[in-house]
């Protein structure tokens, strides 16, 4: 049987091609699919969004004992960094196989390595067990890598999962689903962490409560993977399989033949990286931190600890649930216009919508500083704009950024330039936020301008790529 040729040079699907991808779309229904995507990056992201709370909350006390305050949170910060160093090994790892033996197999790896990581935290000893006290960061860096490992090969597995079963003209909206699992796993990690601090004294929480979210992971990630191991290969793949285009060495292939979208994909998730961890890790941080030096005598004294009024740096002062109540408010319009985002990437074209979503972006970035000071109703303002435009970025990337290569190494391409911002968006953005802020002596105009840069340079990269709604996914191989 001869092959027809597409106007661009790829091959057209032949007779068989087309009904092998027809029956497989029938297999994997748009509720199979759309729930196997989204509840394995649910799972992944409420173990990302546990550790981070810790980090904010329990671990600078638990695991840097000897440390001064601020000392004990940035090392906690750092830590909650190693996870980004980790992500693009994860993806590296995870997407060659993804494009050598398919997207099934490879999710089901990352979950699982993932899950056990995030299990064993819940397990670990803190620096006050008696021969502990290098052991236990030593073994919380060593688990926290492993998080980032599993989760570097996640999310392109899942948008992939998601796009390439998704019919024509409805691959942002299908997208939006993985996507679902950011704001979704933040909701259930912190209402979890909610409850604990309501349940529990502060003592029983330090002891033994803040463990209950990492061993839970377990349940999850067994929910998981019984959605997962029902599915069938994506058709994208199975057309690779087909033709016999598996590429042998995807990584090279990405970064000899598609390395322009390998650069612009990694400067176009930068401000959504940047922003996202912003929001969730540096706001608890700074929205809990005490107001006055007298609040900040009382919860050293309450703590045990000697207080040094020379190193006070004034946050807004508010109690931990209080805060974590208005992060959460903030998280459910994170849901909501991360579906939103969807249409309108379909109606406008992925290129410009994030385009205008950037230079608001950046405007927050300018007003930041003058909400968070408002008031209640300013801060609970700054976090439902700031979560707002966090999902109007974050929507369409799992149909972008794949969009942007070839069906034989796209996932190789969309988890590298994925986590690749993470390394230079969010794994410093924590670490050099508390700095600023702390460098300001309280307040966070310079945090503000933090996100405008990483938001210009989004902008950049969006104005050099292409628009990508109209492709066909399937026939694009390298």
């Amino acid at each position: 049987m001869s092959t027809e040729t597409q106007p661009d040079g790829a091959p057209a699907q032949s007779a068989a091609e087309s009904e092998a991808i027809a029956a497989t779309r029938k297999n994997n229904t748009r509720g199979k699919v759309l729930s196997a995507s989204m509840v394995g990056t649910t799972i992944e992201f409420f173990d990302f969004y546990a550790y981070a709370t810790a980090s904010s909350l329990v671990f600078p006390a638990l695991f840097f004992p000897n440390q001064t305050s601020t000392t004990q949170l940035l090392s906690s910060f750092a830590i909650f960094g190693v996870a980004f160093v980790a992500r693009p090994v994860g993806s590296i790892i995870f997407g060659h196989f993804g494009d050598r033996i398919g997207r099934k197999k490879t999710l089901i790896a990352s979950l699982l390595i993932m899950g056990i990581g995030t299990f064993l935290i819940g397990l670990l000893p803190t620096a006050d067990t008696p021969g502990w006290v290098v052991l236990a960061p030593l073994f919380l860096v060593l688990l926290r890598f492993s998080q980032g490992v599993g989760l570097g090969g996640e999310w392109s597995g899942a948008a992939l999962l998601a796009t390439e079963n998704a019919p024509k003209g409805k691959r942002a909206i299908w997208g939006t689903f993985p996507q679902l699992g950011a704001p979704v796993g933040f909701i259930l990690a912190n209402l979890l962490f909610v409850g604990l601090n309501s349940w529990t004294s502060p003592e029983a929480f330090l002891a033994w409560g803040w463990r209950i979210p990492f061993l839970l992971s377990a349940l999850l990630v067994a929910v998981g993977l019984y959605v997962r191991l029902s599915l069938m290969e994506t058709p994208a793949f199975q057309l690779v399989e087909q033709r016999q285009q598996i590429s042998r060495a995807p990584i090279g292939r990405v970064f000899t033949g598609s390395w322009l979208p390998l650069l612009l994909g990694t400067f176009i998730m930068l401000a959504t990286y940047v922003i996202f961890y912003f929001m969730t890790a540096f706001t608890l941080t700074y929205g809990t931190s005490p107001a006055t030096v007298e609040q900040a005598e009382t919860a050293a004294e309450a703590a045990g600890k000697p207080f040094d009024p020379a190193g006070f740096v004034a946050g807004l002062g508010y109690e931990k649930n209080e805060f974590l109540t208005y992060l959460i408010i903030g998280v459910v319009f994170f849901g909501i216009f991360t579906v939103v985002s969807g249409p309108l990437a379909e109606k406008l074209g992925r290129r410009k919508m994030l385009m205008g979503v950037t230079v608001l972006i950046a405007v927050y970035g300018f007003a930041v500083n003058a909400l968070f000071n408002a008031g209640t109703v300013g801060v609970v303002a700054a976090l439902i704009i700031g979560f707002t435009l966090m999902g109007l970025t974050f929507g369409p990337m799992a149909a972008y950024l794949p969009e942007l290569f070839p069906a034989n190494v796209r996932y190789t391409g969309s988890a590298v330039s994925y986590n690749m911002a993470s390394v230079i968006g969010a794994g410093p953005a924590p670490f050099a936020m508390v700095a600023l802020w702390q460098a300001e002596g309280g307040t966070i105009f310079w945090c503000g301008l933090y996100i405008v840069a990483a938001a210009f340079l989004t902008f950049v990269a969006l104005y050099f790529a292409k628009e990508t709604a109209d492709l066909d996914i399937e026939a694009e191989l390298s």
